[in-house]
């Protein structure tokens, strides 16, 4: 008997009717023979809302508190899913993070799981229950309640399968992973299967079907992710280590695109690296992701700097840069689209990125900031040139 963790997103348990549809699919999962942990989000646009009226109170409403009302929507998915599989006539019990020890560590609403007590979970396994975890949250050294951030109820399923050593499924709207969004590129093939490097850079370049911590993990500990459809048995997507890949005859797996970044140029900063130490040191104390970096080749000891992080943390960001410059001297951009290839066969293919630019050129698409690694190309592009690339990339690619 082998110890299964789903986790059911927002849309899948948005309504009554929905949550009806979940414990269905959750019964005869179980008598198949499968002991079953369930992670849920919180309903619908439930965290949406809630934030909604946080912002009525205050604009900048206090973070401890924002936890802790924004953990609520994941504690009614848990508890509303335990009702309905004991009206169908099966054993279930809901648990917050508080009940079974999910501990944390970090910022309020950008928290890092540290360890999750797995005997309370163990406990009602083998009292035959279907135990279901409200997701998104854990109990920092203080007891206060802390959220995970933006999908970080993938986050609590891939821990606790990795705590308990199970199996891991994630279940969502869509039927599984694609080499390109098919909102924005119909004719994206779905992929079978899907290595942790390109998947976990995917999520973190703007691919939301999976959360990129929730990546790490599986990564870590050699946990496989199935992702796929909630109301359907269609086929999904293994994310695992892949062997034997022939990476040489397509050396692009993904693309990805965000339009949720904004650029930062700080003009005229001193060429000096203790500064530039510092002003990055105090970005990622306060848990502000950077990606694009780019600076200009000293001029009377002076240079521009250039990055790019997400919008939410704009305010932030500026707070910290003026630190180190003068307003004036701090422009900002957010007409971009991050937009990034990613596959493990660019380690052994080159020319791959004088493709893309020359896609690019032909095509009038200007790019703003260019970053790479070995298994990625990220560009700053126009907003306005985001389906044009994504058409032009993608056929060029066939992905």
């Amino acid at each position: 008997m082998s110890i299964v963790v789903q986790k059911y997103g927002g849309s899948s348990v948005g309504t009554i009717d929905k949550i009806k549809k979940v414990a269905e699919t959750i019964i005869k999962r179980k008598n198949n023979g499968d002991s079953l942990v369930v992670v849920v989000s919180a309903m619908g646009d439930t965290t949406d809302d809630l934030i909604a009226l946080a912002k009525k109170i205050s604009d900048n409403p206090d973070k401890r508190e924002l936890d802790a009302l924004l953990s609520t929507g994941e504690m009614i998915s848990a508890s509303l899913l335990a009702m309905t599989l004991k009206e169908m006539g099966h054993d279930a019990v809901s648990y917050t993070a508080y009940q079974i020890g999910i501990r944390t560590t970090g910022q309020y609403g950008k928290s890092l799981i540290d360890d999750i007590d797995g005997s309370k979970i163990k406990e009602s396994i083998e009292e035959g229950k279907i135990v279901i975890v409200a997701g998104f949250q854990g109990i920092n050294e203080d007891g206060d309640i802390t959220t995970l951030g933006r999908g970080g109820s993938d986050t609590t399923a891939v821990a606790i399968a990795v705590k308990l050593n199970g199996i891991c499924e994630i279940y969502t709207d869509v039927d599984g992973i694609y080499s390109v969004d098919p909102r924005k590129y119909p004719k994206a093939k779905k992929l079978d299967e899907i290595d942790y490097e390109e998947m976990l850079e995917l999520a973190s370049l703007g691919a939301q079907v999976m959360h990129s911590r929730s990546i790490e993990l599986g990564e870590k500990y050699k946990t496989p992710i199935y992702v796929g459809l909630s109301t359907s048995d269609i086929k999904g997507t293994v994310i695992r280590e892949v062997k034997n890949m022939n990476m040489e005859s397509k050396p692009v797996t993904g693309l990805a695109t965000s339009d949720d970044d904004v650029a930062i140029t700080i003009v005229d900063i001193d060429s000096d690296i203790n500064i530039l130490s510092n002003l990055f040191e105090s970005l990622a104390s306060r848990r502000i992701n950077v990606d694009i970096i780019s600076q200009t080749a000293p001029m009377n000891g002076k240079v521009n700097i250039s990055f790019t992080i997400p919008k939410d943390d704009l305010k932030e960001c500026l707070g910290i840069a003026r630190d180190f410059a003068k307003d004036e001297n701090i422009k900002i951009d957010e007409d971009i689209t991050k937009f990034s290839i990613v596959g493990i066969g660019m380690k052994t293919t080159s020319g791959v990125a004088a493709r893309m630019f020359k896609l690019f050129s032909d095509n009038n698409i200007c790019v703003k900031m260019i970053t790479t690694s070995e298994i990625r190309i990220t560009c700053a592009i126009k907003q306005e040139d985001k389906i044009k690339a994504i058409n032009i990339v993608a056929e060029e690619f066939n992905l």
